[in-house]
C-alpha cells in the first residue's frame, strides 16, 4: 500500500514536471498551423532587412540609409539581435523561417509561464492562465522581435517575482537575462522599471532594520541590472535607443499598436479585467500594496497602449500566483521519491519525444505549405511599376515603408516612428487623412516628389485624382500610384 502511494506520488510528479513542456509544444503547433497569420505586419520586411544588412557588413547601423527623408540622421538598432535571427532563419527557409522562429518563442513563452505558475497553483489553472495569456496576446502575436523577447520578459519577471517572494534578492546568476532581452528588444526597460517595486514586494512586512539591508541589495541587484543592460554593441547609448519611442507624443495615440484600448465594443481585454475584478472580490484576495501596485502598473499599461495588453496578460498572473496559490496550498510532494534517477530518466525521455514529435509534425507540414506575407501589406505589382519608370522619391503610406524598404527602394517614411520624429510622422499622417490639403501638397512639393504609392482607399489618394499637376497612373485592391502629370506642368505658366 505505502509502495503504491509512493509511485503514484512520483506518476503525480514527473508528469507535472512534463506539463509546461505539452503546453509549450502546444502552442508551438498551433501557432504554425496559423502561420500565416504572424505574417501581417509590414515591419517584419524591414526588420529583416537591417539583420542581413548587418550580417553583410559584419557592422551595426548607427544612421539611416533606408529614406530620402532622413539619410544620415543618427539611428540605432534595439533590436539587432533579434533581426539577424529572424534574416538567417529567412534567408535559410524563406517565411518559414520567421514563423517557425515565432512559434518557437510563443512556446518558450507558455513553457516558461506554466512551470513560474506551476509552483504555486494547480495544474489546470497553471493552463487556463496561459491560455487566456495567449488569447489576450492574439493581436501582437507577430513575426517581429517583440516576440523573441516575450520568453526573456516572462522569466525575468519570474525571476524578479520569486525573489520578492522568498524575501530575499534575485540571484545575480540572471543578470544575463537582462543583456540578452536588451539585445532582442528594446522592452527591457519594463524589466529595469520593475526592480524597484519588487524591492518594495521583498521588504514589506520585514522589520526596519532587515529591510534597509535587503533594500541596499536590491538597488546593488538594479545597478547591476542596469549595467547588464548596457551589455549591447552599442553600450550606454540602448538605454537612450529604448526610450525615444516613448517621446513621441501625439504620434502614438495614431500608430495603431500604440493606440489606447478601445472598449467601443466587447473585448478580451475587457473581460480580462473584469474577470481579475471578479477574481478579487471571489476569492477574498488580500494584497499587498507593492502587489496592487504592480497589477494597477499593468492595467494601466494595457488601457494605454494595446500593445502592452500582452504584459498584462502575462504578468498580472505572475503578481497573482502566490495569493492565489495560498487559498489553495497545493500537495506536498516527497522530495527523495520523486528524484530518483529512473524517474529522471522518464522525464528527459518524455521531453525528447515530446520535441521530436513537434519537429517531425514541423517537417511534414512544411513539405505541403508554403507560408506567406499578407498581401494587403505587399503592393508587389505597383512597386513593380514604380521600379520599372526609375521613380526616385516616393511619398509612400506608412504600412508599404516596410516593404520598399525590402525592394531597396528609399522611402518617404517607415515603422521606425522614433528615426522620423513626432512632429514629422504627424505632418505625414494629417497629409493621408486630408486634414488640410495644404499638407499633401506643402509635402510633395517640399520633397520633391515624383510619385506617390498609397492605400487604394485613403484619402490622399482620392484628392490627388482631383490636384492639377497630378494623374493617376495605376490602381488596385492594395495600392494606387499617382505621378506627376507632365502635359499640365508643361501648359502652366511660368512664374515671373
Amino acid at each position: 500500500m505505502s509502495l503504491s502511494f509512493t509511485n503514484s506520488i512520483t506518476v503525480q510528479s514527473r508528469a507535472r514536471a512534463l506539463v509546461p513542456l505539452c503546453v509549450g509544444a502546444g502552442a508551438y503547433l498551433f501557432f504554425l498551423h496559423v502561420g500565416d497569420t504572424l505574417l501581417q505586419d509590414s515591419d517584419s520586411f524591414w526588420q529583416i532587412k537591417i539583420g542581413q544588412w548587418i550580417l553583410d557588413h559584419h557592422a551595426l547601423p548607427y544612421t539611416d540609409f533606408y529614406s530620402f527623408t532622413r539619410p544620415g540622421e543618427p539611428w540605432i538598432s534595439t533590436s539587432w539581435l533579434s533581426q539577424i535571427l529572424f534574416s538567417a532563419s529567412y534567408s535559410q527557409w524563406d517565411w518559414a523561417g520567421p514563423v517557425i522562429l515565432t512559434a518557437l518563442a510563443i512556446a518558450a513563452s507558455v513553457a516558461i509561464f506554466v512551470y513560474l505558475l506551476d509552483a504555486h497553483l494547480e495544474i489546470p489553472r497553471s493552463v487556463l492562465f496561459a491560455m487566456l495569456a495567449v488569447l489576450l496576446s492574439l493581436h501582437h502575436i507577430l513575426a517581429r522581435p517583440h516576440m523573441l523577447a516575450l520568453p526573456v520578459m516572462i522569466a525575468w519577471v519570474g525571476v524578479l517575482m520569486n525573489a520578492a517572494d522568498r524575501k530575499v534578492t534575485p540571484s545575480w546568476v540572471w543578470l544575463p537575462l537582462m543583456s540578452l532581452w536588451a539585445n532582442l528588444h528594446g522592452g527591457f526597460v519594463l524589466g529595469l522599471a520593475l526592480i524597484g517595486p519588487m524591492a518594495l514586494e521583498a521588504i514589506w512586512t520585514l522589520d526596519s532594520g532587515k529591510q534597509i539591508r535587503l533594500l541596499a541589495r536590491w538597488f546593488l541587484f538594479g545597478v547591476a541590472a542596469m549595467a547588464a543592460a548596457c551589455v549591447t554593441p552599442y553600450g550606454w547609448r540602448t538605454l537612450l535607443g529604448a526610450t525615444n519611442i516613448l517621446n513621441l507624443g501625439e504620434l502614438l495615440s495614431v500608430i495603431s499598436e500604440w493606440m489606447p484600448a478601445n472598449f467601443a465594443s466587447f473585448s478580451a481585454f475587457e473581460g480580462a479585467i473584469l474577470g481579475l475584478i471578479a477574481i478579487g472580490l471571489f476569492r477574498g484576495l488580500t494584497l499587498s500594496p507593492p502587489r496592487i501596485l504592480l497589477i494597477l502598473l499593468f492595467t494601466w499599461m494595457g488601457l494605454t497602449h494595446v500593445r502592452s495588453i500582452e504584459a498584462f496578460a502575462f504578468l498580472v498572473p505572475l503578481v497573482l500566483a502566490k495569493p492565489l496559490g495560498e487559498k489553495s496550498p497545493l500537495p506536498q510532494f516527497d522530495a527523495q521519491a520523486t528524484e530518483s534517477w529512473a524517474a529522471r530518466y522518464v522525464t528527459i525521455m518524455g521531453a525528447l519525444m515530446i520535441a521530436a514529435a513537434a519537429w517531425t509534425s514541423t517537417s511534414i507540414y512544411m513539405s505541403h505549405h508554403r507560408f506567406t506575407f499578407t498581401m494587403e501589406q505587399t503592393p508587389v505589382a505597383a512597386v513593380d511599376l514604380l521600379q520599372q519608370r526609375k521613380a526616385q522619391r516616393i511619398f509612400n503610406a506608412y504600412q508599404f515603408g516596410g516593404y520598399l524598404i525590402s525592394r531597396d527602394i528609399p522611402v518617404f517614411v517607415d515603422g521606425r516612428a522614433e528615426l522620423y520624429g513626432e512632429k514629422f510622422v504627424m505632418d505625414f499622417f494629417k497629409a493621408i487623412e486630408v486634414k488640410k490639403l495644404d499638407n499633401l501638397t506643402r509635402l510633395l512639393e517640399e520633397y520633391k516628389i515624383d510619385a506617390t504609392l498609397l492605400v487604394a482607399d485613403s484619402p490622399a489618394a482620392q484628392v490627388l485624382d482631383h490636384i492639377k499637376g497630378w494623374k493617376r497612373l495605376y490602381a488596385d485592391n492594395i495600392a494606387v500610384i499617382h505621378v506627376r502629370d507632365d502635359a499640365a506642368v508643361a501648359a502652366a505658366p511660368a512664374k515671373p
